[in-house]
């Protein structure tokens, strides 16, 4: 792909429209940026009752994110990791759970969440991946079939999957999962308009959200701490580690994080990877015809859609990066779309070729302490999720443009219009 010549002058990435504009043109900025401003300059995003900040750096040089990655010391995340502003401490904390700590809080967060991920209880998790990809792909199915041979691949297919697995990892029960789902939407919103309508009330819809969320997990940890269950609930409060558990508060902000990192993020991998499939037919022909081509396909589903736009870090010292200095309390996006796509990096990074090997993306977070806790679940479960979809669902053709979420933080979609060729 040839990019154009763009005036950077006009660019804002904190302008929210800005990631609502089709991917080629996100990405023409990006190879700008890294070509020509790798550290770019750009104001907060102005939020509602929330003060603004001194500006970040935007980071799009794959070298440069993973310097910052594996340098926790030198990189804060405990200053906010999911906020560009500076939120209250409690709620940094609250929303970003351990992606919002350094050490040696972070280690102690990571190791109890650890224990608690034991390999029975990831087989577990791995084997139920099938099952329920099976059951929603046949509901999906169904819903054509019924209908006018139309679904919503994001509503029908991307959305439940991992939203089950989640579900059924942490024990929550069948009554309470819309609620789930509708409350993660708006903390991922990113003030997208259709999810909160009154950009006035973002905050307070986003607090709502959390605390609706937290609740019930108050409610659960307390019935697993009286009745404990064969789930990873009973395992957060069961769990110690130098004789310390995670309190009600840890336990509910981890689990946000989970429907942030394993639910949202694996979402909208299977909702933007489908669409990259129909865009690229002879690459879905391929991997239709060869399981074989898994391992990699998912590698270059997670690189080519980075469903995480980017992470924050602050300096916690004066630093330099690439020869360049900066003050401490220097804010960073590390913008992993972009070093996704560096050619540095990535051989001709525009090609969407699933049999990409090797493929050191960043789309479960660079090297480092922070790199994703469940990146094994959700690599299942886009594998998984594809394969069934070219088993039982081959004719599942996309018939129209994607709604994309006005959001800088989650590269999302909200609908993706399709139908089943043979449901009718």
């Amino acid at each position: 792909m040839s990019s154009p010549t763009l005036d950077l002058d006009t660019v804002d990435l904190s302008d929210r429209t800005f990631w609502g504009a089709p991917p080629e043109q996100r990405h023409a900025v990006y190879d700008q940026l890294r070509r020509e401003r790798p550290f770019a300059f750009f104001a907060e995003p102005v939020i509602p009752y929330i003060e603004p900040g001194p500006g970040y750096h935007a980071v799009t040089r794959y070298a440069d994110v993973e310097a910052i990655s594996c340098q926790p010391a030198l990189f804060s995340s405990g200053s906010g990791a999911v906020s560009i502003a500076d939120m209250p401490p409690d709620l940094n904390e609250f929303y970003g759970s351990l992606i919002s700590m350094d050490d040696p809080r972070h280690g102690k967060i990571r190791r109890i969440v650890a224990k608690a991920f034991t390999p029975r209880v990831l087989e577990k998790l791995v084997g139920n991946v099938q099952a329920v990809a099976d059951d929603v792909v046949a509901r999906a199915r169904r819903t054509a079939e019924d209908g006018d041979g139309t679904i919503d691949v994001v509503a029908d297919l991307a959305a439940p999957i991992p939203l089950r697995v989640i579900c059924d990892m942490m024990g929550i029960p069948d009554d309470d999962r819309a609620m789930v789902l509708q409350q993660s939407n708006v903390i991922l919103s990113g003030g997208d308009p259709e999810l909160v309508q009154d950009e006035e009330q973002m905050v307070t819809a986003f607090l709502e959200a959390g605390e609706e969320l937290a609740g019930l997990m108050a409610r659960l940890a307390a019935e697993r701490h009286a009745h404990p269950a064969d789930d990873l609930t009973t395992a957060l409060v069961s769990t110690e580690v130098d004789g310390e558990r995670l309190t009600r508060q840890e336990i509910a902000s981890f689990f946000i994080l989970l429907l942030v990192a394993g639910n949202e993020t694996t979402r909208n991998a299977i909702s933007q990877g489908v669409l990259a499939l129909s865009e690229h037919p002879a690459e879905r022909d391929r991997w239709a015809a060869d399981p074989g081509l898994t391992r990699t396909a998912v590698e270059e589903v997670v690189r080519w859609t980075s469903p995480i736009t980017w992470m924050r870090r602050t300096a916690a010292q004066d630093v330099e990066l690439s020869g360049q200095s900066f003050p401490a309390g220097s804010k960073f996006l590390l913008f992993y779309g972009a070093a996704n796509r560096d050619p540095a990096v990535f051989p001709d990074p525009h090609r969407f070729d699933l049999s990409r090997d090797p493929n050191p993306h960043v789309g479960f977070g660079s090297r480092g302490p922070h790199f994703c806790l469940g990146a094994h679940l959700a690599r299942r479960e886009i594998g998984v999720a594809f394969r069934a979809f070219a088993d039982q669902l081959p004719d599942l053709e996309v018939v129209g443009p994607p709604a994309r979420l006005e959001s800088s933080f989650v590269n999302g979609l909200k609908r993706l219009p399709a139908r089943l060729t043979g449901a009718r």
